[in-house]
């Protein structure tokens, strides 16, 4: 297949994306088109943006939080213990003790 059955292609530039780690992308962009100012690397997943010596940093990772640590975030320890002896207290009832 050649460009005479599949149409002429757009102008075309190359534009280079640098990521964090150093790693460099050279993506094609039609010349009429909107080049994004970050882009994805594909060798470690990063943003990439088109400064070599200041390439946007690596977006910072929130560690995993269990409920629990969500809990004791929104209660005090004096609130936890309350809450605990209530709760003790309607087992109790429950299973008459």
């Amino acid at each position: 297949m050649g460009e005479a059955e599949r149409g002429e292609a757009a102008p075309r530039h190359r534009i280079a994306f640098w990521c964090a780690k150093g790693h460099e992308t050279r993506v094609a962009f039609a010349t009429d088109a909107e080049v994004p100012e970050l882009w994805d690397c594909p060798r470690c997943g990063l943003p990439a943006g088109q400064d070599q010596d200041a390439p946007p940093p690596a977006p910072r990772t929130e560690p995993y939080k269990t409920h629990l640590a969500y809990v004791r975030e929104r209660r005090t320890d004096a609130d936890g213990d309350a809450l605990l002896d209530e709760a003790l207290s309607r087992l109790q009832a429950r299973r008459g003790g």
